[in-house]
């Protein structure tokens, strides 16, 4: 603000000393151009600073306003979070009111409940009070009785006592008595006491004996009828025998000149590469085929069958089908195992094993398949062991395994049950299973309950209706074995085997037998013919005492 006076008084000053000094004109000029640059920047200056303090301004104002902002946001977070710090310690608060609430009921239902059990021990301490002074009365009575029981007691041992010698005295004087009015010594009469004794002990011993009997006859043909029967209802195969082809049907006599060949060379092949024998008879259209081994008996006839459907018969071609047929057989024996195996449901059969049951399939015994068999009586074995608690898996196994040893009993000397337990043996079979095997004819002692349940269950399939055939030849020889082995007993007069052999009736003679005796000679027919016989099923013996007295009135 001062610099305009300045200006003014530096022109005015300029003006004087041109003028004074006469100077050139040029200088007022320049003075002039200075002066209006300095007053032009000056004013520049002036209204810069100006609009800097406006600005300045400007910038207060803002920063006040900023500063206002920040101050009302920060009073409204600091009330928002006082406000979320009270809503949280009202939470809390109320958290905690339930959870006392919570802890001061539980401490009240404790405390009823120690209440009422403390009014409980109230009332068994009452109960037990009332309890313990009754059994002290009671107590006290019971010492009074054993007291008075003591002096009984020393009472009846004396008068015992007395007895006792009274009854010696008695029995010394009827002994004199007896001794003088029958003439005997002492000795004698004694003699004569025992065998009276003797008499009457054995007519009651055999009395306890027929009831004892009848009384476990009973009850053991009650159980064995119901898990028989049970059995039976739970395992129902089919009742038709399958039976082993040994004759092969031929289409025309003429035929079997062919199968002959020129001077014999067919039939030779034939039985060289089967190993069988094969008859041509004069039966008319039947070929007939000979052989111990069911396989080859059955690979021969089926060899046979496709050279009559082939109609060319000759060594090369016998021997081309033979092998073929072999090698089929083979496989369908292993077949059969596995699914013999499967069908019972067996795990962990040895192959060798399987192999061998395979080849039952092909063998029969009265007309009945022996793998079929074998089968059915693995399912009887395992009900009757559940029935009576035992292990009805390993049961299954047993009865399963029980006729192994006939896949191979024309080719291993000895019984077929020995044959089976030696081969199963050797593949790690059990001892259950191998005395199972062994034993189920009796060939050995039996050591595990499994053994006659399997004798029972191969009884059972083998008596089926259906099951097997008989010769008549063996069945009139059984009848005869019976009605021997039931005449050679001592008192029978006859006998006569009935029902196909299913029941013997004896005659004994009734002055030598008594009736006591009757179930002596029963028992004892029974027993030899267990013994001496095989036979399905089971055979009654019925033994008949007859007495008839006959008088005339004159």
């Amino acid at each position: 603000m001062q610099l305009l006076p300045l200006l003014a008084q530096a022109s005015s000053d300029a003006v004087s000393g041109g003028a004074s000094g006469g100077g050139s004109i040029l200088i007022p000029v320049l003075v002039t151009a200075v002066i209006a640059a300095v007053v032009g920047g000056a004013i520049s200056f002036v209204f810069i600073r100006q609009n800097g303090n406006r600005a300045l301004e400007d910038a207060r104002r803002e920063a006040e306003n900023v500063l206002k902002s920040a101050r009302s946001d920060v009073q409204t977070l600091q009330k928002q979070q006082e406000l979320d710090f009270r809503n949280e310690l009202a939470k809390r608060r109320e958290e905690f009111d339930r959870e006392t609430e919570a802890s001061r009921n539980e401490m009240k239902e404790t405390e009823r409940r120690l209440v009422k059990r403390e009014d409980n021990l109230d009332r068994k301490l009452d109960v037990l009070t009332t309890k313990e002074k009754f059994l002290e009365d009671y107590d006290g009575k019971i010492k009074q009785r054993e007291a008075a029981s003591v002096a009984r007691e020393a009472e009846i041992e004396q008068v015992m006592v007395q007895r006792r010698e009274l009854l010696q005295k008695a029995q010394a004087e009827q002994k004199q008595i007896l001794l003088r009015i029958s003439g005997l010594n002492p000795e004698e009469a004694r003699k004569e006491a025992l065998r009276l004794i003797e008499q009457d002990v054995q007519h009651e011993a055999n009395q306890i004996i027929q009831h004892a009997m009848a009384k476990a006859e009973d009850e053991a043909k009650d159980n064995a009828l119901k898990i028989t029967l049970l059995a039976i209802q739970r395992y129902a195969s089919e009742h038709t025998a399958d039976a082993t082809v040994s004759a092969v049907a031929i289409p025309s006599d003429d035929m079997k000149g062919r199968v002959i060949g020129r001077e014999g060379r067919n039939i030779r092949a034939f039985e060289k590469a089967t190993g069988v024998d094969v008859i041509v008879d004069d039966t008319p259209g039947v070929v007939v085929v000979s052989c111990f081994d069911p396989i080859r008996r059955a690979i021969a006839s089926e060899a046979l069958q496709k050279l009559l459907e082939d109609g060319r018969i000759h060594p090369a071609r016998i021997e081309e089908i033979v092998e073929q047929l072999q090698k089929d057989m083979a496989v369908r024996i292993v077949k059969f195992g596995k699914e013999a195996s499967v069908e019972v449901n067996i795990p962990g059969i040895h192959p060798k094993v399987s192999e061998m049951m395979g080849r039952l399939h092909y063998r029969t015994s009265y007309g009945q398949n022996i793998l079929r068999h074998s089968i059915e009586v693995a399912y009887l074995c395992q009900v009757i062991a559940d029935e009576l608690g035992l292990d009805g898996e390993l049961a299954r196994r047993c009865g399963f395994l029980h006729d192994i040893g006939k896949a191979m009993d024309h080719e291993v000397e000895g019984g077929h049950p020995a044959i089976g337990m030696e081969f199963c043996k050797k593949y790690g079979e059990r001892d259950e299973v191998l005395n199972a095997i062994g034993g189920h004819h009796n060939d050995i002692a039996a050591t595990s309950p499994y053994t006659p349940i399997v004798m029972a269950a191969d009884a059972i399939s083998g008596a089926r209706p259906g099951a097997r055939r008989e010769t008549l030849e063996k069945y009139i020889k059984r009848l005869e074995q019976l009605e021997g082995i039931a005449t050679s007993m001592k008192g029978v007069r006859q006998a006569f085997a009935i029902q196909a052999g299913r029941e013997v009736r004896v005659i004994v003679d009734p002055e030598q037998v008594d009736d006591g005796t009757c179930h002596a000679i029963a028992r004892d027919i029974a027993k030899r013919v267990s013994e001496e016989m095989t036979f399905p099923g089971e055979i009654r013996i019925t033994v008949l005492r007859e007495m008839r007295t006959v008088d005339y009135a004159r």
